[in-house]
């Protein structure tokens, strides 16, 4: 493939390959020419031109293939265009001749093909340069039209296309030959050649001003006759040209209006016009009867699905302006459409014609316009439906005169309403809450217009406006309960109108289905209410023959639509429930034989009615309760349901006695039953399983059913990648809810709300925006296929059997038409049954069932239905799958390779083909790797067969299959397959669309089969992964969106396994283009592969996206004439028009990803979008700070007030005509150079939402990226340094703006995304100073935006979701110290104060609109609120009292600076908190006190009260959970807060309580204070409240910490352990813990186990903490404990000492041992920062030797840990202590060794200085010297100095012990426990050694440190200890003081060291006796003298010299007078 790379053909090259690879070859060349071409040096193309040219004309003769053909006619225009023009006549005339040659052989053809090719080709790219030769050439090609067949045909038409573009106004000579000669072929045979046409008259239209004035009549006569018989391409294509010609008639092009005078169309006629096409049936014929089967019904149906589009298309040019300036007009005739006799023959035929008018609606007022023209339209839409209301009403009231034609209008005005009803409801439901306005605003009546059409005399206008209303109150949940008490209220009011009962309880059970979607819920009454009103109307159902009906249906209605609320609501009205459903149906056998003996039609319609809407209620039930399901419940359904089954058996019997009119109520009734079957399980129904399925197969094998009806679900149970094989049928498209009116089963799309009521409750299907239920008699069908399914793995094989023959005979039986029906629905049950099967893990059954069902399903297998075909395909592969044996397996293959050996028709090749593919699919590669060989030669084979597409495209999609399943297996056939899809791909013409799409589908198996390999350089690879490239070139460049989808999904796999082979540069472009197509899946398929580049290479696919924004620029200058309408998707698939319609500016690709969040509603498309955003954000949002919140800012800004969209321009010139462009599906309306940028609708709602949440995640990225984001000062030095560098902080303003602007609008999802926006900016930025203020900080400017955004959320009518929010935001505000001055402060402040006073108010107090618990989470959001206030309130407290007081005013200067010290109290916060404390506390306590309660386990939910706590109702207690679990945690902390600083004093005496809690919480609040409501008030003595309080407390605590859920915040772990350590500072909560030891085990056993799992430092430190307040609290217990007992000492003979844990034994009992709890936990720490302690640890091979320095926190830790552990001994006896000392002092003098290691500044580390002061503390224990134990203790003592004086052996490998410490740790052993010490020889030497080796020392600060310690040695008490040191060490002293003289101190230190000294020898004299005082003198005081100087050397001494010089002679003036006697003696001497 290398070769191919050169700029000429390498001609020897090509000569050494075989036969089979030159047409690769050449194609690779053709593509890198294409590259090269434009790059290239312009000399270096012209000298080789004549060469090039050559062979590329040599090419044309050479049957180049259909991809071969376009590159090579790109590659000649191209090089033509480059180089030299004056051969290009000559190339020209040649291409002409070969077209003018009479060869009419196949052979010939490609050659003349790409002749036509390239004459397009030249055209389109030099246009006029050519002009004088076009009439020839135009000729030419008309001419041979005539002749040519399909594939010559549509190839002129492009080509004719191109020289229409290239050519522009210039070619109007021809234009009307042109058009004469097309026009015929728009109804051609062809699919293939109308596309071409439309896309050709589409071109032409541009410039041929007759198409639109003169011929536009006859233009749409022939697109309605063209898309008569038309498939999905033909249909898209045809409606863009009908769509654009007439929106072209109607506001003509500027530039062709000035050249030609042309009468304009008005709007009535063009609306006319396509009027005709909507309601016209087909060619003239009317329909025929064949109606429920819809093979070959009448024409129209594909008619009015196009011109469907075709008014989509008409607006979409217009543009959105154009739309809302004629909305009123376009509705009424959209909506005449439907209300014509012609749109509604038959009710299936007007559900369709309102199918299509609803989606006019919905795809032009959902997508083109922006939020408040929505508003505007839904205004409009409310009067269209109060004017027909009028009329009707009109009608009803004239009721008396007989009045035929009022009566069809009534008819007529339901199917209006219908689509009126339920575009205002998407309209509402997608604006969501910015739709507020329509409810508020009086003038438009919104809600009265809906509201008076539930009295409609029509069911489906009452559905309709029930569904609406629902919308309404889903898109404005506090509406939600208004609504439901007002259509209560109605129904009570209008009992006797059968319309207003129907009507309203259609209302109300919508209201109630729509509860779901409201987070808030409804309060729990109204589900009281709503049973209360069903049970009235079943009760009074009887009294009214006129009523009856409606009120039984209303009644079950309404109770089915309650189940929708859940369990919660449910549980409390079941056993009634369970009452009414028993009470329906007959108790016996013999009361329903004597129902039938009574009774007439009607009683019999009711009965049936009734009994239906009891099943469906159950259904219900049954689907939205299962929790409440259990057997008991069971058990009593199945009573009515048995006796339903009883009843369906006598049924035929009553109908045949009362009338057919019974059928339809006699299904509904088996259509519920159904249902509620699918749901239960199968074994609870068991005994009924005969009787049943008769019933079932009977019904599916349309035994007693004479229409041909078909079910819907075989398209669910087919694979959906059958879809190339299906078309359609299976694709998913925009026009879907359209496009399905033309599938082939029964009654397909047309899903309408009158078919089932009950949908009106239930939850949509996802992808549907309004429910659409089949008519019944296809529901029937497809619930008892479901059910089928479900009970057939329960059937005994004998029973399989028989069925299964049955269904052989039923397909015998059948004829024609009705066969066909019969046999889609069998397969349906059987896949179906299959599936159950495969589901349940069971087997199919013996021989003779497998057999039976072989011969069933292979008979289909060459059935000429193809979608039998692929069941059959599906059904076997599936049989397969369920057997599961070899030898089966091999029969099933081995049968389809004899079928396919022999057979030569279509049919049965193409169904056996399949047959091996699902084999495969199902049984995977290891079950059929036997049969791999022969099915691949078999496949390779059939897929060569070029005569026939149909047989190519199944068995492609086979192969497909087979490489998929076998995975590695396939392995060696990847060559043989690859080489043949390349030649398939360089040979198919490329109107087998099919073919290609199964090709690009087995590429890319292929692909996946190599995989990872692909990376690889090996030959083989190489050629593989050039193949691949080289098929995805080709099919990327196909015209079909499919194929280009397929290419796209290709080379995504490419890029996983082999990224750095895919050109990026390329692919990425493309996919920008394809992001506007008209076809979803290629729009999915270009997002999915972005999302996949964006993770892994972010930038690149932006930088690529905006360089296509450069060269579109270019492009529009080189002359490519581009139009302002156009042909979006028309020439798109043309390589030339490529750049069209994507419009990407500066924003870039991320502005174009946001553009589509506003237009796709696809939920899988935008989920891919939302995480591209997310990742590209993730990967560029840090580098480009600016960009991305420009971005957010922009979309955020987008105030529903900006302009909806870009306006019209007036007249224009040529010149900037050119430029513009515009694109239907992009919805960018811009006709105009300068608005290229606007998108047509300001950002919707939903995308808004998304950018504020971009937003912090932009600040969160921030925060973990760079420090200079979040510090001012630093950022600005930054940017100095470098102008690019860009920070967060920088933005502050604009982050400020964007969160209130989010948090101030309409919407209340972006009002909760903003204020969480806001939360984190405070956060984030708190604590950033203002580098110009010094003393502020950044934020404070703000502090209006902060109140101005909080405000709102505060007012009446906010819910509670958001208030919850906004108290957060609040308590971090207030809390961050941001705003100082509590003036301000004030304003925020008093919006807690007032929602303070909204939770006092108690429970009944505010009318209520949300479920009980919105109120709940928000009085606990306030609470939390003020308890975060008050914690940060107590913090600043407790530091300004910490602090010493700073002088005020410091200097004069600051007189002028009022913000000193002196304005602001330490304690300003705790003021505005103290005067509601007395409140907050009560309320607190009662929340925790809820809180205890809720967390019990649930086997305690009987102590739990039977009226709720003092927050939460007992209906709605789960919900209530979730929000006290959000906040107990900051309540507990300030409880504890408020008890410490209380002192445990506040007993609130119950009165207080009781009067500032109203009555309705009274009874809650002696529950609360542990009362039954009857005891006197004052049974509680303050110490009793207080236990309570601390059990609360410490319960509360415990159970959280036990196990916290590790997705709990961290705060809520620091908050409760910052609680517990706040409480146990009080001294009543100390003994507390004390009394009781089991109570301090316990707690530390927990926090024990809490660091187990939570690893954060600071979760460390804090446990520490606790567990010190633990010891302490148990110290001061005992230490209490031994006073008393010394004070009674005289009495007792018991020792005080011996009290303490450990006892007289010692011994110490885990689990019950304090002491023993706090060393666990305590070692653990230590085990943790210091694994080598424990010789577990160090001793295991994983175990690294290398000893890290410890972390500042871990050395906090350690020291904290190490103070504990010395506390301990003082908890126990004498004899405990010497059981735990050992442990305890081997850890001490373990962690001196490891931490005390010298360091550059003589720092002493934490873990030291604790260490120390442990040895310390213990020495000096005073509680273990008693007789029993003095032994032990001296051991004890001598080997911890034994062991210390060990570690301080200087070692080379270790880190430089810091001496300082251990000769510290020596002293205190000297020093403290002298007695124990002395005399021991071998201790004393080596503690000398030690104190030797530092006076040695050549570090000043160690000597001067020694000199320190000696001098405490010398001076001890204990002279037989201090005597020996001083004999051993005086001398070395003095012999260094004396070295002094000769090298005198150069520094501080040393200098230090020499006054230490001499510190020490004077101590040394006076400790001396008199008489060797002089001695010891007259070694003192020379040294002194030798320090003093002489003047000269004064001068120029050091300053530590003079220092000393000082010091000497300070001390000599000193020791004078003190010792005259022995001076003098001295002085004397000298």
């Amino acid at each position: 493939m290398e070769l191919a790379h050169s700029l000429l053909l390498n001609e020897e090259a090509l000569a050494q390959i075989t036969e089979a690879k030159r047409p690769v070859f050449i194609f690779e060349w053709l593509r890198f020419l294409d590259k090269v071409l434009v790059a290239a040096n312009k000399t270096d193309v012209k000298e080789k031109q004549k060469k090039l040219v050559e062979q590329l004309t040599g090419l044309i003769s050479s049957s180049p293939g259909p991809p071969t053909r376009k590159l090579l006619a790109k590659n000649l225009a191209a090089l033509y265009s480059i180089g030299d023009t004056f051969t290009v006549f000559q190339t020209l005339d040649k291409c002409n001749d070969i077209i003018k040659s009479k060869d009419d052989t196949t052979a010939y053809l490609p050659t003349k093909l790409a002749a036509v090719a390239c004459v397009g080709a030249f055209y389109e790219k030099m246009g006029r340069m050519l002009g004088s030769s076009f009439p020839e050439t135009v000729n030419n090609l008309l001419k041979s039209l005539k002749s040519a067949e399909s594939q010559g045909r549509s190839e002129i038409l492009m080509s004719l296309q191109k020289v229409l573009n290239g050519l522009g106004g210039a070619a109007a000579s021809c234009h009307r030959d042109i058009y004469k000669n097309a026009r015929s072929l728009l109804t051609d045979r062809s699919m293939a050649v109308r596309c071409a046409v439309a896309k050709c008259l589409l071109e032409l239209q541009n410039e041929a001003v007759f198409m639109w004035t003169a011929e536009l009549e006859n233009v749409a006569t022939l697109c309605f006759k063209a898309l008569e018989n038309s498939n999905y391409g033909v249909r898209v294509a045809v409606s863009k040209l009908l769509g654009t010609v007439m929106a072209t008639a109607l506001i003509p092009k500027q530039a062709t209006v000035m050249r030609q005078n042309v009468k304009r169309a008005t709007l009535e006629e063009v609306l006319e016009l396509m009027a005709t096409g909507f309601l016209r049936g087909g060619s003239g014929f009317l329909k025929s009867g064949g109606e429920m089967l819809k093979v070959g019904g009448s024409v129209n149906r594909e008619v009015r699905v196009g011109v469907t589009q075709a008014y989509v298309v008409f607006v979409t040019t217009l543009g959105g302006q154009w739309l809302e300036r004629n909305f009123a007009t376009f509705l009424s005739h959209v909506l005449d459409l439907v209300s014509h006799p012609r749109a509604t023959q038959t009710h299936v035929e007007a559900v369709y014609s309102r199918r299509c008018v609803s989606f006019i609606l919905r795809a032009t007022v959902g997508s083109l316009l922006g939020e408040k023209a929505q508003i505007a339209a839904a205004k409009d839409i409310c009067q269209a439906i109060g004017k027909q209301m009028k009329a009707v009403e009109a009608v009803v009231n004239d009721a008396n005169s007989e009045n035929k034609s009022g009566a069809a209008d009534v008819a007529a005005s339901q199917h209006v309403m219908v689509c009126a009803l339920q575009e205002l409801g998407s309209l509402v439901q997608s604006l969501n809450a910015t739709a507020s306005p329509l409810i508020q605003e009086p003038s438009i009546g919104l809600l009265e217009t809906v509201t008076s059409v539930l009295l409609h005399p029509s069911m489906a206008a009452r559905l309709a406006a029930a569904w609406c209303l629902r919308c309404v109150a889903v898109a404005l949940p506090f509406q939600l309960t208004p609504f439901l008490d007002r259509c209560a209220e109605r129904l009570n009011n209008l009992k006797t109108s059968p319309e207003a009962v129907s009507g309203y309880s259609f209302a109300m059970a919508a209201l109630l289905g729509g509860v779901h979607q409201c987070p808030l819920g409804i309060p729990h009454a109204k589900g009281k209410m709503v049973v209360s009103i069903a049970e009235d109307l079943l009760r009074t159902a009887a009294q009214n023959s006129r009523l009856s009906l409606q009120r039984t249906q209303a009644g079950w209605l309404l109770l089915g639509s309650l189940m929708t609320l859940g369990p919660s609501v449910v549980r409390y009205h079941l056993p009634k429930m369970l009452l009414l459903w028993r009470n329906v149906f007959p108790r016996s056998l013999k009361e329903l034989e004597a129902e039938k003996a009574r009774g007439d039609s009607f009683t019999w319609q009711v009965t049936l009615e009734g009994r239906a809407g009891a099943l469906c209620a159950m259904r219900s039930f049954v689907a939205h309760c299962p929790e409440l399901l259990t057997e008991d419940v069971i058990r009593k359904l199945m009573t009515p349901i048995e006796c339903a089954m009883t009843m369906m058996s006598h049924i035929p019997s009553v109908i045949k006695a009362h009338g057919a009119h019974l059928k339809a109520s006699a299904a509904m009734v088996r259509l519920r039953l159904y249902d509620i079957l699918a749901l239960l399980p199968p074994k609870t129904y068991e005994g009924s399983f005969n009787a049943l399925l008769r019933e079932l197969v009977a019904e599916f094998t349309l035994t007693d059913n004479s229409a041909n009806t078909t079910t819907s679900l075989l398209r669910s149970l087919c694979h959906y990648d059958d879809s190339v094989l299906l078309g359609s049928w299976l694709q998913e498209t925009d026009h879907k809810s359209i496009e399905d009116q033309l599938q082939p089963n029964s009654a397909s799309g047309s899903g309408a709300l009158e078919h089932d009521p009950s949908s009106i409750y239930l939850r949509i299907p996802a992808g549907e925006a309004v429910p659409g239920p089949l008519p019944l008699g296809v529901s029937v069908i497809d619930a008892s296929v479901a059910l089928f399914g479900v009970v057939f793995p329960h059937v005994s094989y004998k029973h399989r059997l028989q069925m299964l023959d049955h269904f052989a005979e039923c397909v015998k039986q059948a004829k024609g038409v009705r066969q066909q029906a019969v046999q889609l629905n069998i397969f349906t049950a059987v896949l179906s049954a299959l599936k159950g099967l495969a589901e349940n893990k069971s087997t199919l059954g013996p021989e003779e069932v497998r057999k039976s069902a072989l011969t069933l399903v292979m008979g289909a297998l060459d059935n000429p239905n193809p979608i039998l075909r692929c069941a059959a395909g599906e059904a076997l592969g599936r049989m397969a799958q369920v057997v599961g044996e070899a030898s089966f397996i091999a029969r099933m293959a081995q049968y389809s390779f004899d079928k396919l050996k022999s057979a030569r028709d279509v049919v049965s090749r193409t169904g056996h083909s399949l047959a091996l593919g699902c084999l495969h699919r199902y049984v995977g590669g290891i079950g059929s790797g036997q049969h791999l060989k022969t099915s691949v030669s078999i496949l390779l084979a059939l897929a060569q067969d070029g005569t026939s597409p149909e047989v190519q495209t199944w068995s492609l999609h086979s192969l497909a299959l087979i490489v998929d399943s076998s995975g590695p297996m396939y392995r060696g056939y990847v060559e043989p397959t690859l080489s043949l899809v390349l030649t398939l791909l360089l040979t198919v013409p490329p109107s087998h669309t099919e073919v290609h799409q199964c090709l690009g589908r087995c590429l890319g198996a292929i692909i996946t089969t190599v995989g990872p390999e692909l990376q690889g350089n090996g030959a083989t690879i190489s050629t593989i992964r050039s193949s691949c490239l080289v098929g995805c070139a080709i099919t990327q460049d196909h015209s079909d969106s499919l194929v280009q989808a397929a290419a796209i999904s290709c080379l995504q796999q490419l890029h996983m396994f082999a990224p750095r082979h895919v050109n990026l540069s390329s692919l990425v472009p493309s996919l920008c283009v394809h992001l506007c197509s008209s076809h979803l899946l290629l729009r999915r398929a270009a997002v999915a592969c972005l999302r996949q580049l964006a993770q892994r290479e972010a930038a690149e696919v932006c930088e690529y996206a905006m360089s296509l924004a450069k060269s579109a620029g270019d492009k529009e200058n080189s002359g490519i004439n581009i139009n302002p309408f156009a042909p979006g998707a028309g020439s798109r698939r043309d390589a030339h028009s490529r750049h069209q319609g994507v419009n990407i500016t500066e924003t870039g690709l991320e502005g174009v990803l946001f553009g589509m969040l506003d237009r796709e509603t696809d939920r899988k498309l935008c989920s891919d979008i939302h995480d591209t955003l997310g990742h590209m954000l993730s990967s560029l949002a840090v580098e480009n700070l600016s960009h991305w919140l420009m971005l957010c800012k922009d979309v955020l800004a987008a105030s529903s007030d900006m302009s909806t969209a870009a306006p019209l321009g007036g007249g224009k010139d040529e010149e900037s005509e050119k430029k513009d462009e515009m694109d239907d599906d992009t919805m960018f309306t811009t006709l105009g150079e300068e608005d290229k940028s606007k998108p047509s609708v300001a950002p919707r709602w939903a995308t808004r939402v998304f950018a504020a949440d971009c937003l912090c995640r932009v600040i969160m990225l921030c925060e973990n990226a760079n420090k200079a984001h979040f510090d001012l000062a630093l950022a600005r030095s930054a940017r100095l340094k470098n102008p690019k560098n860009d920070f967060l902080v920088l933005h502050l303003s604009d982050l400020i703006r964007m969160a209130f602007m989010a948090a101030t609008d309409h919407s209340n999802q972006l009002r909760m995304a903003g204020l969480q926006a806001l939360e984190d900016i405070i956060k984030k930025f708190a604590s950033v100073p203002e580098p110009e203020f010094p003393g502020h900080v950044i934020l404070e400017q703000y502090q209006a935006n902060v109140g101005a955004a909080l405000r709102p959320a505060f007012s009446q009518d906010t819910p509670s979701d958001i208030t919850a929010k906004a108290c957060q935001v609040c308590s971090a505000w207030i809390g961050s110290g941001v705003v100082s001055d509590l003036n301000d402060l004030r304003r925020v402040h008093n919006l807690l104060v007032s929602s303070l006073d909204k939770v006092q108010a108690g429970k009944g107090s505010s009318s209520q609109l949300y479920r009980e618990s919105a109120t709940t989470m928000e009085k606990l959001a306030v609470l939390k609120a003020w308890a975060e206030v008050y914690v940060v309130a107590m913090k600043i407290k407790k530091e300004a009292e910490t602090k010493p007081k700073r002088v005020l005013k410091s200097t004069e200067e600051d007189e002028d600076d009022f913000g000193t010290v002196n304005e602001l109290p330490p304690d300003s916060l705790i003021t505005l908190v103290q005067p509601e404390l007395p409140a907050l506390s009560r309320l607190w306590l009662a929340a925790l006190k809820d809180y205890a309660l809720l967390t019990l386990p649930a086997e305690f939910a009987t102590q739990l009260p039977p009226d709720g706590g003092a927050f939460y109702t007992p209906e709605t207690i789960d919900t209530a959970r979730l929000h006290y679990r959000n906040s107990w945690a900051p309540i507990l902390h300030a409880v504890a807060l408020w008890l410490n600083s209380t002192g445990f004093n506040a007993s609130e005496t119950t009165e207080e309580t009781a009067a500032a809690i109203p009555n309705s919480q009274k009874r809650a609040t002696s529950i609360m204070l542990n009362q039954t409501p009857g005891t006197p008030s004052t049974t509680k003595s303050l110490p009793e409240i207080n236990k309570d309080r601390m059990h609360l407390i410490l319960g509360v605590s415990i159970q959280f910490l036990c196990s916290p859920r590790p997705e709990e915040p961290v705060e809520h772990v620091t908050s409760c352990l910052q609680a517990l350590h706040t409480l146990l500072d009080s001294p009543c909560a100390r003994i507390h813990i004390a009394e009781d030891q089991l109570l301090g085990v316990e707690l530390l056993s927990v926090l024990h186990r809490l660091l187990l799992t939570w690893d954060p430092p600071s979760v460390q430190l804090l446990v520490t903490g606790v567990v010190q307040q633990i010891v302490r609290a148990a110290q001061d217990y005992l230490q209490e404990k031994r006073n008393t007992l010394n004070e009674d000492d005289t009495e007792e003979k018991e020792n005080p000492l011996a009290l303490g844990e450990g006892g007289e034994s010692g011994g110490l009992v885990p689990g019950k041992s304090l002491v023993f709890a706090a060393m666990e936990l305590l070692m653990f720490i230590l085990v943790r920062h210091m694994p080598h302690l424990s010789s577990k640890v160090s001793d295991s091979p994983s175990h690294i030797a290398a000893k890290s320095h410890l972390s500042e926190e871990s050395a906090r830790l350690v020291a904290a840990t190490v103070t504990i552990l010395s506390d301990l001994p003082s908890l126990c006896s004498p004899a405990g202590c010497m059981t735990i000392l050992p442990t305890i002092l081997f850890l001490i003098t373990r962690v001196l060794k490891e931490t005390a290691v010298k360091s550059a500044d003589n720092q002493v580390p934490p873990p030291v200085g604790a260490a120390l002061q442990g040895i310390k503390t213990i020495v000096t224990l005073p509680t273990v010297k008693t007789d029993e134990t003095q032994k032990q203790w001296t051991g004890l003592i001598r080997s911890t100095l034994a062991s210390i004086l060990e570690y301080s052996q200087p070692e080379a490998s270790k880190p430089i012990l810091d001496e300082v410490s251990i000769l510290t740790a020596i002293a205190l052993f000297l020093w403290s426990a002298s007695t124990e010490i002395i005399g021991v020889q071998s201790l004393q030497n080596g503690c000398m050694n030690r104190f030797k080796s530092a006076l040695n020392s050549c570090d000043p600060w160690v000597q001067a440190k020694c000199y320190q310690l000696l001098l405490s040695v010398f001076q001890h008490t204990n002279r037989a200890l201090s005597t020996p040191y001083i004999h051993s060490l005086a001398p070395i002293m003095v012999e260094k003081l004396k070295a002094v003289e000769r090298s005198p101190p150069n520094s501080n230190l040393e200098l230090l060291a020499v006054q230490e000294g001499i510190k020490v020898l004077e101590t040394l004299v006076a400790l001396g006796e008199e008489q060797n005082r002089v001695q010891l003198l007259a070694l003192l005081v020379p040294t002194l003298i030798s320090y003093l100087l002489n003047e000269n050397a004064f001068a120029s001494a050091s300053t530590a010299s003079k220092d000393l010089h000082e010091f000497a002679l300070q001390n000599l003036m000193h020791i004078g007078p003190l010792y005259p006697h022995a001076f003098k003696t001295i002085r004397s001497h000298a």
